[in-house]
């Protein structure tokens, strides 16, 4: 893929290929969507329900859950190692055989006829989308009234910790070089932690997009303002392994490939030395199986082709 198919878009797809990044990880340690996430996305949609399309699908998440409505779902990353992974998931399930992976950008996808697709899913990826390419495109797919719809969510809080996630956010913004600040693909993570106000589709072609949102608070589960559609338990472990999914985390690794995770036999890396300092205030992460309540601030956004 060349670079000039958008600065974002490349920056994605360099990420995914390093050999810090696992996709085995991502996929299993990443959140899943809820259904009423879908639920509402499958609302809005206008009828038919033909053929979809999922955009930055990763693993393929979005992509397996879209087929139980649609007649042909295509998944599309610009990441090979995100491809392979995607296609080994539905190696086998005969629940899946009108589901294809295809490795390509968002911004131009010539194997598609135009004015074919009938929704278009983007969940957690349209940060990485050259913007002024990314509307055309998607005026060039959809039908009259075929649907986008673009999900993401920015930083969790651990809804029963404020402190530690305090101390999280110092470590995963500060830009000192041995804390995670600097090593954030920009624009991409300010537009993720902006809840995707960057979509901004052209009102000629589009119609006024629907914004769903939550905010989440650190004084309780579900305490938060909004719509709530990501949260989930994990011991402390897993949140561990979470945390180093982060595109920031793998810059870090790369610049400091002599620091290896205790997990793997090392000496300890920057997320055990934020879990440790988050123990010493919080004693309840000293034990890595205990569990602790999550919650991510999230967006959707959803708007027609008029």
């Amino acid at each position: 893929m060349s670079c000039t198919q958008g600065a974002t878009e490349c920056a994605h797809a360099v990420r995914h290929s390093k050999s810090t990044f696992s996709a085995a990880s991502y996929a299993t340690f990443r959140p899943s969507y809820p259904s009423a996430l879908y639920n509402v996305v499958l609302a809005y949609h206008y009828e038919p329900k033909r053929l979809c399309v999922d955009l930055g699908c990763g693993t393929g998440i979005v992509t397996r859950e879209m087929s139980k409505h649609f007649d042909s779902v295509i998944g599309i990353d610009p990441s090979a190692g995100m491809i392979r992974q995607a296609r080994q998931s539905i190696e086998g399930h005969s629940q899946f055989g009108h589901v294809s992976f295809r490795e390509g950008p968002a911004e131009s996808i010539p194997s598609i006829e135009a004015g074919e697709v009938d929704l278009v899913t983007v969940g957690q990826a349209a940060h990485w989308f050259d913007q002024t390419k990314f509307w055309p495109e998607m005026q060039r797919l959809l039908r009259p009234k075929g649907t986008v719809a673009c999900w993401g969510y920015k930083d969790h809080v651990f809804v029963d910790f404020p402190e530690a996630t305090r101390i999280m956010q110092a470590y995963a913004y500060d830009k000192h070089p041995d804390k995670l600040g600097s090593y954030w693909p920009m624009p991409g993570r300010s537009y993720v932690q902006n809840k995707l106000r960057v979509l901004q589709p052209p009102a000629t072609h589009w119609e006024e997009p629907e914004r769903i949102e939550y905010e989440p608070a650190t004084k309780g589960q579900h305490s938060g303002e909004g719509t709530l559609f990501m949260e989930r338990s994990l011991t402390v472990a897993e949140t561990k392994e979470y945390v180093r999914t982060w595109s920031s985390f793998h810059g870090w690794q790369e610049a400091h490939p002599e620091q290896k995770a205790r997990s793997k036999g090392g000496d300890g890396d920057v997320m055990d030395e934020m879990f440790d300092k988050i123990a010493e205030t919080d004693h309840w992460f000293k034990d890595e199986t205990n569990a602790v309540n999550i919650e991510w601030g999230s967006a959707l956004v959803l708007t027609r082709l008029r």
